[in-house]
């Protein structure tokens, strides 16, 4: 009883001087943008911050797909040592929202306006139990093809419409002599390619029932078998030194001419950006064949934990700096996503980012704007791990046929739910 009243003395002490202590002046940020184009984005907030008067603490874990982040992150929460914020994907939001460790950004958020210029699909995941938790950073969509357009000149090839009319450019391009499919053998990055080969092969309504609401029929069905055959098709394309290859570089290899095409999220614009690459003229972007019309998204959040008194300052700074339509506009306008607000005009923005922009417009108004089962949007993280678990066993051999995909595919979601 001694000791339970020492420590709760203790604790009592503690709140009472953070409470009266002096603002903190600093943002400590866990976050997963290690690359080049990443960094040079965050950047933007970095400097935004500074002019206000607060010291950046970085806390960067790398990782591309952020499951190392992730784990920093619960070391550190278990540890009672919130950062001021943490990059995070919709599900992890909602999961650490429902443990009572998430901050209240409620008032920020009615002073900004965030209801109503917050897509509704970002702030099913931003907001929890009536009370805004994470300022949503930006909408990145995952179904789009870069290509090196030097290289498409040469091989004389145009947009592909089609998923065979794909499969006839990337034989185009191993006639030629350039590696057709740049591809990192991460399984993350195995599973956010499939999320557009299931849109293409099955189309909307099939990829909503499968890989949102989990459909077990849909699982079983024989359009998701030829979904793997599709995957297996594609991975004839790629290198054979892809296994463990950083998403970045495998957008490298297409920046370079070594590779005809990736097929990645619109973050690799961001690396395209930092390496003065325009598109029109130096590289292509075109949708994934056949999910023309629709968006496959993920959102990356700015989560906001529950931190004592004298850092609540800091965190609503960070948080109006990243909901502002001026951040919205430059971060986008570097990283390659496009901005979380729908009332940030695309001026500043490049081809690819205009049609990004038109093309989340459309999806939203339209219906056709799905979560990402691979980006962790989809469905609950323990899903989605088992995902892309099973789509990396068959990317990599250890799963032989579409039929065995399938079968594994269903238990490993049954078992995840």
């Amino acid at each position: 009883m001694l000791r339970k009243l020492l420590i709760g003395t203790a604790l009592a002490t503690s709140f009472a001087f953070s409470a009266h202590a002096a603002d903190v002046k600093e943002v400590q940020m866990l976050h997963w943008w290690t690359s080049g184009g990443e960094a040079a984005a965050l950047n933007v907030l970095k400097q935004d911050l500074a002019k206000e008067g607060y010291a950046w603490k970085d806390v960067p874990v790398a990782g591309g797909g952020g499951d190392a982040a992730m784990t920093a992150l619960k070391a550190m929460v278990a540890a009672g040592n919130y950062p001021t914020a943490s990059q995070m994907l919709g599900y992890t939001v909602l999961d650490y929202a429902a443990a009572g460790v998430m901050g209240d950004l409620t008032e920020t958020a009615k002073k900004e306006g965030w209801d109503k210029s917050v897509p509704t699909a970002l702030q099913k995941f931003s907001v929890y139990d009536g009370k805004w938790v994470a300022a949503p950073v930006n909408v990145h969509s995952v179904n789009w093809l870069w290509i090196n357009k030097a290289v498409m000149d040469k091989i004389g090839g145009t947009e592909p419409k089609t998923f065979d009319d794909f499969i006839a450019l990337l034989d185009k391009a191993k006639a030629a002599g350039v590696i057709p499919l740049a591809l990192g053998g991460q399984n993350w990055q195995e599973a956010t390619m499939f999320d557009s080969v299931v849109m293409s092969t099955g189309g909307p309504e099939f990829y909503k029932k499968a890989m949102n609401d989990l459909d077990d029929t849909s699982l079983k069905s024989d359009t998701m078998k030829k979904s793997f055959d599709n995957l297996a098709k594609l991975i004839k394309y790629v290198d054979p030194n892809f296994s463990g290859r950083d998403w970045n570089l495998a957008t490298a290899m297409v920046i370079k001419g070594d590779a005809l095409v990736q097929v990645m999220g619109d973050w690799a614009k961001g690396e395209f950006h930092a390496a003065k690459k325009t598109p029109g003229t130096d590289f292509l972007c075109y949708r994934f064949p056949g999910t023309d019309g629709t968006v496959i998204y993920n959102s990356d959040m700015f989560g906001m934990f529950n931190v004592p008194d004298d850092r609540k300052a800091a965190q609503v700074a960070l948080a109006t700096a990243t909901l502002s339509k001026s951040f919205q506009s430059a971060f986008n306008v570097v990283k390659g996503s496009v901005p979380a607000r729908t009332d940030v005009p695309d001026t500043d923005f490049d081809a690819c980012g205009k049609k990004g922009i038109a093309d989340l417009k459309k999806a939203n108004e339209g219906g056709t704007l799905f979560g990402s089962l691979a980006q962790g949007y989809g469905a609950p993280p323990a899903v989605a791990n088992a995902y892309k678990d099973v789509i990396s066993k068959f990317v990599h051999g250890q799963i032989k046929s579409s039929d065995e995909a399938v079968t594994e595919l269903v238990k490993a979601i049954d078992d995840a739910k």
